[in-house]
């Protein structure tokens, strides 16, 4: 028994010493002291040697496993003390480079746009409102006054995920779910991200983002609406900026009016940013149609109102003189750079 554990422990130093890795130690330990190691195996044979001489065997077979144990952690820490003193010395340190500068992200050209858009209205004492992006057919539409058959519901427009649910296409089902709250007045603005089965080119895209706005109260008038989206547009592009509104037609407002801008690279002269009119076309409004404040649940002969919509990469677009949308989407890191 003497002469095997002595060759069991010659071999386990030899192989120890011949290592150069941790994993190839940790395979040794394996071998030799695991459950299934040569070791191990000695001690099950302990049945087989006489009972006398078990506890001297015994004593044996414990001290070639200190010793083995001890050569595996002395072998282990030189090679670790080695492989640390490798590394650093290919792990130099110039103390005279340059730090590395941190790369801090800022934000995308379509939130700073937004956040200026809701700094204005909440300084004009309008609430920030959103609304599901998932929306029911009858919130997105015939809410709006915008019947079973009307064209906006055409499936090559609209993207439906079944016949009663689909991706809104505007903001202004936000604006139904505030009126039915019943809370009154309101105040509000409806941001959000709004989805149309548009081919993507320079000025259209699938998944874009609207900001509508809505005033429900006693006694307002289209003058509340021309003067509340004047100062609007002063804010955004400039204290000369005018505004100017041309009659339009939208199913949800009665009457109802797209708006434009001056020029603010021109003054209103004409040049090539407004292509010469001097004008420039940001939002569409009107007054709040009396049957959607009806639908609503809201008496038209007590209260009346307002809305608005913007798109929020039109704006970001001309604030920043942005010609291709899909800039906005790729996130090049070059364009982002520059904001």
């Amino acid at each position: 028994m003497k002469e095997k554990l002595d060759q069991i422990k010659e071999q386990a130093l030899a192989q120890i010493l011949a290592s150069d890795t941790a994993e190839k130690l940790n395979e040794i330990r394996v071998n030799i002291l695991g459950k299934k190691g040569e070791l191990t195996s000695v001690l099950k044979s302990m049945k087989d040697v006489a009972p006398e001489d078990r506890p001297k065997v015994g004593q044996m077979v414990n001290d070639v496993r200190s010793e083995i144990e001890a050569v595996l952690e002395e072998h282990k820490t030189k090679m670790e003390n080695a492989m640390r003193e490798a590394r650093m010395k290919a792990e130099v340190i110039d103390v005279t480079l340059p730090a590395k500068k941190a790369e801090i992200g800022h934000r995308h050209p379509n939130t700073i746009a937004l956040e200026e858009i809701e700094r204005i209205f909440i300084g004009m004492g309008y609430e920030v409102v959103e609304g599901p992006e998932v929306e029911k057919d009858y919130y997105n539409f015939e809410a709006l006054n915008i019947p079973a058959d009307h064209p906006a519901k055409d499936e090559q427009d609209t993207f439906y995920v079944n016949g009663d649910i689909l991706l809104r296409t505007q903001t202004s089902g936000v604006q139904v779910h505030e009126m039915e709250k019943g809370t009154l007045p309101i105040r509000m603005i409806a941001p959000g991200r709004m989805f149309r089965a548009d081919e993507v080119d320079a000025t259209h895209s699938p998944s874009f983002h609207q900001v509508e706005g809505m005033v429900v109260d006693k006694n307002i008038t289209f003058a509340d609406l021309k003067g509340t989206l004047a100062e609007f547009a002063k804010e955004l592009f400039g204290a000369d900026t005018k505004v100017k509104f041309r009659p339009h037609h939208f199913p949800f407002t009665e009457p109802s009016a797209e708006m434009d801008v001056t020029c603010f690279k021109c003054g209103g002269k004409g040049c090539r940013f407004c292509k010469g009119e001097g004008w420039i076309e940001i939002l569409g409004c009107g007054m709040v149609h009396p049957h959607v404040l009806e639908m609503s649940g809201i008496d038209p002969n007590e209260y009346s109102g307002f809305a608005f919509g913007v798109g929020l990469e039109r704006i970001a677009l001309l604030k920043y003189e942005i010609d291709d949308m899909r800039l906005l989407y790729e996130n090049d890191i070059r364009f982002l750079k520059q904001f």
